[in-house]
């Protein structure tokens, strides 16, 4: 979503996020945008969700207010109780603080639902001593859930289950171990490999590590094998970005592991199998 440069950058350092939605200028491009109806809700949503965060009341508003009108095109909450999607505190060298448009889980499932293609869409973790055998060939889960519930959230995770199956019966279905989320964490989240380093938790991945699972499976199964809505390719190229006033998007670099100066940043990216063309790829993150 565009935002002129000129309702971003006047004066943005020295304004809270509030004033700056109250100038006259930044409230006529949302209400025009948005609609003057849903502007205020709008606005009051983004405020309440930066209150919350310190680190990201340091962000450019700029970078807020894009992020936010991305996921409002998206119609999708920016409250951290919902998870839809969430306004992520980084630090970049040449901008300085900015806030990066990250979908959440229940984001994924939103927008799949949305479409009305879905008969079924699940993901979970699986527990030790659940899982008899997943078949990876036709796809076919076994497992025997622990029943008591409290029992089952006390136990340790192996490993992540999703699955979907279309209005029409087509299915799909994976199975990750959590040894393979784990190196999967590691590999593309920059933020999180700090965290391991210096026993720290400031990433999502540290912080829920099941959430950002669930978001992997669901990604990774709908990027290859479901249907994409408009929605649903504007998310996927949006995620993990931080939104330019012009429009254009930066992403966290993946093989910046040595950036001491992480905010918070978990650089979740497509991930193809070894055989995928980079045809193959472009299809499957954004259709023909």
């Amino acid at each position: 979503m565009q935002v002129n440069n000129s309702l971003t950058n006047r004066g943005q350092q020295r304004l809270t996020l509030s004033a700056y939605l109250s100038q006259d200028a930044v409230k006529n491009k949302i209400n025009e945008v948005i609609g003057g109806k849903d502007g205020q809700r709008f606005i009051s949503a983004i405020v309440s969700a930066t209150t919350a965060n310190p680190a990201l009341q340091e962000c450019s508003n700029g970078s807020i207010l894009s992020a936010a009108m991305l996921g409002e095109s998206l119609k999708l909450s920016p409250s951290p109780q919902l998870g839809q999607y969430y306004l992520v505190p980084y630090n970049d060298n040449k901008k300085g603080k900015v806030a990066q448009f990250q979908l959440g889980y229940k984001g994924y499932i939103q927008l799949a639902i949305r479409s009305g293609q879905y008969k079924k869409l699940n993901v979970l973790a699986i527990k030790e001593g659940e899982l008899v055998r997943f078949d990876p060939l036709n796809e076919e889960i076994e497992v025997h859930l622990i029943e008591e519930e409290d029992v089952r959230e006390s136990a340790e995770t192996i490993g992540y289950y999703a699955m979907f199956e279309y209005t029409n019966g087509f299915k799909k279905a994976m199975y990750w171990s959590k040894k393979k989320m784990e190196a999967h964490a590691l590999k593309y989240s920059q933020g999180y490999a700090a965290d391991k380093r210096k026993n720290t938790r400031w990433t999502f991945w540290s912080k829920d590590f099941d959430g950002m699972a669930y978001k992997t499976m669901l990604r990774q199964l709908i990027s290859k094998w479901g249907i994409m809505s408009i929605e649903m390719q504007m998310a996927i190229d949006g995620d993990m970005a931080v939104i330019n006033m012009d429009g254009t998007k930066d992403y966290v670099d993946n093989a910046g592991f040595e950036n001491e100066h992480i905010v918070e940043a978990d650089a979740e990216v497509f991930e193809p199998e070894p055989n995928d063309s980079r045809q193959d790829v472009q299809q499957a993150l954004f259709g023909d």
